[in-house]
């Protein structure tokens, strides 16, 4: 398929398996292309006009037209220079890397992919937060992340694939976004009655069952096997770690566990005073996850070769 295409294909399902809802997703789409139209003139020549339909800032072609044609694509969890450079050898040595794939990520979608964060606010809303407690809160965090990105030199890899001409994306908070929703949807369904229960339907999940012979398996961080799960609520989009205040309100909402794919020490201090239990399924191994979900939509619109590397296992459900 055409990169453009393939593109459009990871956003459309990213917003399809958005928790908030699709129609949500819609709306926040609306309200942008109205700034976009109040916006002055000279405003308009620094604003993102892919913003207007791809509601993802993390979410980008970093480098090619979008008419190339792709049939075999490189994909990884961190996809830098070395990573180009491996395409770049293995097309050298015969096996032609139409596309770089990146999970994480790079260029102009790293440099403020903290835009994202605001769709938290929405999530934890859905879960019983009142959206003005979880709004007052993030809005802390979100400029917090935005100060540590500032100083980055962000542009680095895609500069590389420029240099190379390696047709170059990432593709983060769509495959987060489906991983979220496969992982709730399997949890409510499956009614865990303790945290061992929870292990155990991820352990049967072939990532973290990879993940688990790595010396990387899922983990209780917070509780024990013997704990009750009560209401679960998995926490895996938003561009990264949200306010380290929210555990408070999310007990008084009635949550119990979180299932999560990190927790910093002080988020996990928070969490522990207010007696949640916290399940860590794992970062890369729940980021592989999201990418096969995406990659068996995308093989659906068309057939891909998938080298897989930089800490992705591929995993098809794809019939």
């Amino acid at each position: 398929m055409k990169l453009r295409k393939l593109y459009e294909t990871v956003v459309a399902n990213g917003i399809d398996a958005d928790p908030r809802g699709k129609k949500t997703v819609l709306k926040t789409l609306t309200k942008k292309n109205e700034s976009y139209k109040a916006m002055k003139k000279e405003d308009r020549e620094f604003f993102d006009t892919e913003s207007l339909k791809n509601p993802y800032a993390d979410t980008r072609i970093l480098h090619g037209t979008g008419d190339e044609e792709i049939k075999t694509v490189i994909v990884g969890v961190d996809m830098e220079i070395g990573e180009l450079l491996l395409a770049d050898r293995l097309t050298e040595k015969g096996q032609k890397v139409d596309l770089v794939i990146a999970h994480h990520p790079e260029g102009k979608a790293f440099a403020n992919f903290y835009e994202v964060m605001h769709m938290q606010a929405d999530i934890l809303n859905k879960f019983g937060v009142p959206i003005n407690i979880a709004e007052d809160l993030l809005e802390g965090r979100i400029k917090e992340v935005e100060r540590r990105l500032m100083p980055v030199n962000h542009t680095r890899a895609s500069d590389a694939a420029k240099l190379l001409d390696i047709p170059f994306m990432c593709m983060h908070t769509p495959t987060d976004n489906m991983v979220a929703t496969y992982l709730q949807k399997l949890i409510d369904r499956k009614k865990p009655d303790t945290l061992d229960d929870i292990m155990n339907i991820l352990r049967d999940i072939p990532e973290y069952r990879e993940a688990a012979h790595n010396n990387a398996g899922p983990n209780i961080l917070i509780g024990s096997k013997e704990r009750t799960a009560g209401k679960v609520f998995v926490d895996m989009t938003g561009g990264t770690e949200g306010a380290k205040d929210i555990f408070e309100s999310l007990a008084n909402s009635g949550i119990s566990t979180i299932v999560a794919m990190h927790l910093s020490d002080e988020h996990r201090k928070k969490a522990e005073k207010h007696h949640m239990n916290v399940v860590i399924a794992g970062h890369i191994s729940s980021d592989n996850l999201g990418i096969n979900l995406m990659l068996d939509e995308l093989q659906k619109k068309g057939s891909l070769k998938v080298l897989p590397c930089s800490g992705f296992r591929r995993f098809s459900r794809f019939k």
